[in-house]
């Protein structure tokens, strides 16, 4: 089942959190991953769902910040974090999870999705097309990291 998640999925999303940015290379960080969730949750800052398998079993979640497009004058949602555990990848939950995110941006009027991910990643990198998302090879993206 898949859900908007809640301050009380907060332990279990945090699991899953850390484990996505270990997977990311970065440090285990449980309670500052913890802290960050729930400060994003508590300022309405994102939206998150969580996949669940049985009450209290959370296996995915997925994290979208809202941004605007001047260009489209819209509301688009960045789909920044997307991860289902190890254990219960295959079975769909990737792809219920960017359903949602769908129907978020139907609900909200949005414009749309949009997401970057490593060239490393082979499994996001074979999801998002199946998924419809589209590879944009047309635009550079920078940043710039203080």
């Amino acid at each position: 089942m898949i859900r908007p998640a809640t301050p009380a999925d907060l332990d279990a999303l945090a699991q899953l959190f850390n484990a996505y940015r270990i997977f990311y290379e970065k440090p285990a960080a449980l309670s500052e991953g913890r802290q960050f969730l729930a400060d994003r949750m508590a300022r309405n800052e994102s939206v998150i769902f969580v996949a669940e398998l049985v009450p209290d079993t959370l296996v995915g979640f997925m994290q979208l910040y809202p941004l605007f497009s001047s260009t489209r004058l819209k509301r688009l949602w960045l789909l920044n974090d997307l991860f289902v555990d190890a254990g219960y990848r295959g079975q769909g939950h990737s792809l219920g999870l960017i359903e949602a995110a769908k129907q978020l941006c139907y609900q909200t009027d949005a414009c749309g999705l949009m997401l970057e991910t490593a060239k490393t990643n082979q499994i996001g990198n074979a999801l998002y097309p199946r998924a419809g998302f589209t590879l944009d090879d047309a635009h550079k993206y920078y940043s710039w990291d203080v």
